[in-house]
């Protein structure tokens, strides 16, 4: 990883989209600051494409697109997208699974959830769970005793013993049926909202996170960023991010929205 000072002008000047994860990325020690929030909305008020990508669940989201300087949200890892429609004054909401699928889902979900709490003491499902559409969220660190980095990827292989897809967030395991993650409901919500297709202007797109389940975008975009304590998680991420903030959490994602504004 280069540090951000070597995301050169001339790249930071053709950026048209920031595309970021949500917890420990925009948000600090579980708290959205007000020099976060501000840098979401001076990227959106300078005419970019401003695109939150998150593991966090469907309740969540409909908030976030509704109140949010945002032009959309992708949720629980890529299970849908929602965004607001100024013009019909009302929530646009597009899931990648039909709603008798996502209720199939749950059904093995909670007979999944009910295993990983009998064989990992400590593990928790995660407090945001009721307001979840298409997944399951274990917490290791949020509302929890921190666990054991051991313990967390116990979490992630029985997940994955049982045929979902897991993946591990900066707070959770989230685990799901389906192949479908963060970078392809990405790509189909650039596509369907916005007639793009990512595959021709991804360098026109920067990616910010800071945890395993953000490596599909880490290792698709040649812009990608990580907040400083992306590096707690370097062990579990293969590809690793273009460039590296000098800050953490928030205070990272307001570093790189600002090296981002004065390029324009």
């Amino acid at each position: 990883m280069r540090p951000l000072a070597a995301f050169s002008l001339e790249s930071r000047a053709g950026i048209r989209g920031v595309l970021f994860d949500i917890d420990d990325t925009l948000t600090t020690e579980g708290r959205l600051t007000a020099d976060a929030y501000a840098a979401v909305e001076a990227l959106k008020n300078a005419g970019l494409m401003v695109v939150p990508i998150t593991g966090r669940p469907a309740g969540w989201c409909d908030h976030i697109a509704r109140m949010w300087p945002v032009d959309g949200v992708v949720g629980e890892n890529g299970a849908f997208y929602f965004y607001a429609d100024h013009v019909e004054k009302k929530l646009k909401q597009r899931f990648v699974k039909t709603a008798s699928e996502r209720e199939n889902d749950r059904r093995q979900l909670a007979r999944v959830a009910e295993r990983i709490l009998r064989e990992v003491p400590g593990a928790a499902l995660a407090s945001d769970q009721r307001y979840r559409e298409a997944d399951i969220a274990v917490d290791f660190r949020e509302d929890v005793q921190a666990l054991p980095r051991e313990e967390v990827q116990r979490i992630q292989a029985i997940m994955e013993s049982e045929g979902l897809t897991a993946k591990i967030s900066s707070i959770h395991v989230n685990g799901w049926f389906g192949g479908y993650d963060k970078l392809s409901t990405t790509k189909l919500f650039l596509r369907e909202r916005f007639g793009l297709d990512l595959d021709l202007h991804k360098s026109a797109f920067v990616f910010v996170g800071d945890s395993p389940n953000d490596q599909p975008m880490f290792s698709y975009f040649p812009h990608s960023v990580g907040v400083a304590n992306v590096k707690n998680f370097l062990d579990l991420i293969s590809t690793r991010p273009a460039y590296v903030t000098e800050a953490a959490c928030g205070a990272g994602f307001a570093e790189l929205a600002n090296a981002i504004l004065v390029s324009r």
